[in-house]
This record gives C-alpha cells, structure tokens and sequence, in this order.
C-alpha cells in the first residue's frame, strides 16, 4: 500500500514561488489500478513524481509498506526506485543504438531477470528482437517502453499519459496490454491522465484541480480499453 501524507510542493523561489501541490493526502491499495485525472497544470505529473519517487515533496511523507521514501537517502531512494517501481511516460525514452532485445534488458538487469523475453512476447514485440527504434512504429515503441518497465518486476507502475502520442487504434491496443500484464504479474498502476474516458478503465480515480484532490471515487465494473469512448 502507498499512503501520501500531507504532501506539500513547490517550484521557484521568493516572490516567485509558486505551490503545486497543496496538501495531500491519500491511499493507493495493493494491486490497484488509480488514475489521477486532471486538467494540464492541475498538479497531476507532479504528484505523480513525487510519489514515485522521482521528486522530493517540501514536505509530508510517502510510504510504501511502512517504509517512508522521503526519509531516505539520495542513494537508497535511487536503489527503491530500481527495486520497486517501473515508469512509462508519453515520450518512449528508448536508446535509439540498442534494439528492442537491449532496450527491455536494461529494464530486466535491474531485477536480474533472465526471463525478460516472455514480457517481449507478451507485449507481441517477439518476431522484432532485433529491430532498432527507429524502425518501429510509435506504437511499437510504446510497448518496447512498456516490456522495459515490466522486466525488472514493478511492484507499482507509474505512467504519465502513456497514450499521449499515440492515435486510437494504437492507444487502445497499448492499453490493453497493460491491463493484461497486469492480471498476469499483479502489480499496481498509477496513470495520470486528463481523457474522462480512460479513468472508466480504473478502478480508483483521483480528480486534481489546482494542486489539490478534489474528489475520490471508485468504478464498479471497470471498462477494457475497447470498451470506453476515445
């Protein structure tokens, strides 16, 4: 479980400091899959960092299990981040000299996972090994990004408008690989996100406005990526 308490973020300095994050607090279960959804600038990348590890918050704490991640050191909150959680962004972020092979072993390293490839096939990347980037199209690029993540065994992954950049089709087809994969390792995601229509794919949504949680609510039945509006 991941439990924020009373997060407090801001940029900038003096007159021009600016708060982004405004006293939060909250709970993501075990096994979840939570959208933060929000309009741009409402706070949601941000707390989305800070959570995750990647950002400090000026103040508050986050928890994983027990363990407060604000309290540790530069070093150890690097180790966490390697051990523990695994990041998809709308950018793929992939080394453009490394194949798809490489590219999902440098995820796979992290956890000494030698069975990488069956997160290649799963994400129906396995006849294009050996492809590079660059001859891949967005989509592909998406799930060689997504292989990456899932190879070093997440217990939380993080994604930042994973679709962002991708059109309908291909969006859909990412989305629900993810959602598969989910099933199948029984990791927890968090997505931020500002599409109404893919927080139906959640079980818990988080509405942000103006660095703040304005509202919580929980999907009954939620919907598959072919199922919701695009």
């Amino acid at each position: 479980m991941i439990e924020v308490k009373h997060i407090i973020k801001s940029y900038g300095n003096g007159v021009s400091r600016f708060q982004v994050l405004q006293d939060i607090s909250l709970e993501i279960k075990d096994g979840d899959f939570a959208v933060i959804l929000g309009a741009s600038g409402s706070g949601k990348s941000t707390f989305l960092n800070v959570i995750s590890g990647l950002e400090r918050p000026d103040s508050g704490n986050v928890l994983y299990a027990g363990t407060d991640i604000t309290a540790l050191s530069d070093k150890d909150l690097t180790a966490f981040r390697k051990e523990h959680v695994g990041f998809i962004f709308q950018q793929y972020y992939l080394l453009p000299n490394m194949d798809v092979d490489r590219n999902v072993k440098m995820g796979a390293d992290l956890a000494d996972n030698k069975d990488y490839r069956a997160v290649i096939e799963a994400v129906g990347l396995g006849e294009k090994l050996h492809k590079y980037p660059g001859e891949l199209s967005g989509g592909e690029q998406q799930r060689v990004s997504v292989a990456r993540a899932l190879a070093k065994k997440p217990r939380v992954l993080f994604l930042d408008e994973p679709t962002g950049a991708l059109d309908e089709q291909t969006g859909r087809q990412v989305l629900d690989y993810i959602c598969r994969l989910k099933s199948e390792y029984a990791f927890a995601i968090v997505m931020v996100t500002h599409n109404l229509n893919i927080a139906e794919m959640a079980k818990t949504v988080i509405k942000m406005n103006s660095g703040k949680i304005t509202g919580i609510y929980q999907n009954e039945i939620p919907k598959t990526a072919y199922e919701i509006g695009w």
